[in-house]
């Protein structure tokens, strides 16, 4: 099927035609940051955190679970094993960390859509997992496979979003050991923008692999990074042979991998600031390190989802400036090890995209671009703690990239910026808005929302007095009404039609 899919690529008059009546619209390259990183922690802070991760992995260590040719490795490499137990020796995983990249570019089925990772660059991907979904129609349901496709399309047509991401949503109404063919079908065929791999079972990453294979074809796949998918940690300190099955997978073809504790600090961290970054250090050392023993130079991403906690009911909370401070001080120890970076996103633990959601999620996108975050999850369409992924929400926080997008470009000084020709003509007393300065700089001097109302009162109240919400219900219906297919070759097309087809009725449905 590859090599059928290889040999169509070159043209085709079907393929040519398509793109020549294909809907055009602007998509926004990925951030390159021209500010500052904010930084929390001290040199003495960061050489504590560092000196007491290695002193967790030598002393403690963190298990491998019914993964004996992990074991393996480890052993091979130097490490102590003790049952499940790995204790890895001070200084060993650091040195292992060292041929990872310091960035790498993923490439999409539309070159023009190539996002690089790492570096002063920030790639924005949307929401990940929720298994509901909301609008304002239907309000809080299970997803389902339609709403997956809707998402994935609002995610190609969103300006601001560099990346289709992974599972926008979970559809339960297809089967749990066939859901992955649909959903990367999906990604490969409605969007031309960079996607994730599967990690719910090693077999299903390799179907990612296989199916990447037919759309780039092998040779690319092998040279080539062309997805980037998430291994979560089981923190505190418990990589299980799931998610490490399907990291072996993905570094032994090449693909990159954000490798990631998943921590509600206070109940699967410390409740320090300190305490937790440690913990974050310690099992990202150790999971990047494996990574390089099952191929030294995969592509991997240092990642850190770290919230906090109330402490009366037990529910995550967001937006919160402990986290704060963990995303800051977390991007700092990923610089200092030469690795791209992963953390932040739209986080909010409010139920509707209300004001809550607002506050809670502005602090949480600015935190991740201060921070120096380089591949950023969630950057929009979650809601309900990561339960939901919300239409409304999704276009909501899609807009607002925008500002992230125009925050990075810092401030210029040349001699447009400084505007003196304008003081100059305007003087005392005069007003802008007719000099020429102004009118050659006015399209572009400005981020504009597409989403917010900015009309006057009685314009408004004219229009029916709609919410932010009301105003995304309507932006939803438009995207998804004006959306257009990216063109695909049509021998691509068929093979992966095939491949689904046949991987599907290998086996019988499963919803376990």
């Amino acid at each position: 099927m590859a090599e059928t899919a290889r040999r169509g690529r070159g043209g085709g008059g079907a393929a040519r035609r398509a793109e020549r009546s294909a809907v055009s619209f602007e998509t926004a390259k990925f951030i390159e940051r021209n500010i500052p990183n904010f930084e929390v922690l001290t040199e003495e802070a960061l050489e504590i955190i560092e000196h007491n991760a290695d002193m967790i992995l030598e002393e403690v260590g963190v298990n491998f679970l019914n993964n004996p040719a992990a074991l393996e490795l480890w052993r091979a490499a130097g490490a102590d094993i003790d049952g499940e137990r790995v204790r890895i020796p001070r200084g060993l995983a650091r040195k292992l960390c060292a041929t990872a990249p310091s960035e790498y570019t993923q490439h999409a089925r539309n070159p023009a859509r190539n996002v690089e990772v790492g570096g002063k660059n920030l790639v924005l991907a949307p929401v990940y997992g929720p298994p509901f979904v909301r609008d304002a129609a239907g309000g809080r349901r299970y997803a389902t496979m339609a709403d997956f496709n809707n998402f994935v399309k609002l995610g190609y047509m969103s300006k601001w979003l560099h990346h289709s991401g992974g599972t926008v949503c979970e559809p339960t109404d297809v089967a749990v050991n066939k859901r992955h063919l649909d959903m990367l079908h999906a990604h490969m065929t409605l969007s031309d923008k960079p996607f994730m791999g599967s990690v719910t079972e090693p077999s299903r990453a390799q179907d990612s692999v296989d199916m990447c294979n037919i759309l780039f074809g092998e040779d690319f796949v092998q040279q080539n990074t062309v997805m980037t998918s998430l291994i979560n940690i089981n923190s505190p300190m418990t990589f299980d042979d799931v998610m490490m099955g399907s990291l072996e997978v993905y570094a032994k073809n090449n693909q990159a991998c954000i490798i990631s504790p998943f921590i509600v600090g206070g109940a699967m961290a410390p409740v320090s600031v300190a305490g937790t970054l440690t913990q974050v250090l310690a099992e990202a050392l150790a999971g990047i390190a494996y990574s390089q023993l099952v191929r030294p130079g995969a592509p991997v991403i240092m990642g850190a989802f770290v919230t906090s906690i109330d402490m009366n009911s037990g529910a995550p909370t967001f937006g919160t400036p402990e986290a704060a401070h963990i995303t800051y001080g977390a991007g700092q120890l990923a610089r200092r090890m030469n690795l791209p970076y992963r953390s932040a996103g739209s986080f909010c633990g409010s139920k509707l995209p209300d004001a809550q959601a607002a506050y809670e999620t502005s602090n949480s996108l600015n935190m991740g671009l201060l921070s120096g975050v380089n591949f950023m999850l969630h950057a929009c369409g979650w809601l309900e703690g990561g339960l939901v992924s919300s239409y409304e929400k999704f276009v909501m926080d899609a807009d607002q990239l925008g500002t992230l997008h125009h925050l990075a470009r810092g401030v210029e000084i040349d001699e447009n910026a400084q505007a003196m020709d304008a003081i100059r003509e305007v003087g005392p007393g005069g007003h802008y808005l007719g000099c020429e300065h102004t009118q050659n700089n006015f399209k572009t001097a400005f981020w504009k929302s597409d989403l917010l109302d900015y009309k006057p009162f009685e314009t408004w109240e004219d229009e029916g007095a709609r919410d932010t919400q009301a105003l995304a219900t309507l932006r939803v219906q438009k995207m998804l009404g004006d959306y257009q297919q990216p063109p695909l070759d049509p021998a691509i097309r068929e093979s992966l039609d095939a491949f689904v087809a046949q991987r599907k009725a290998a086996e019988p449905d499963s919803f376990m």
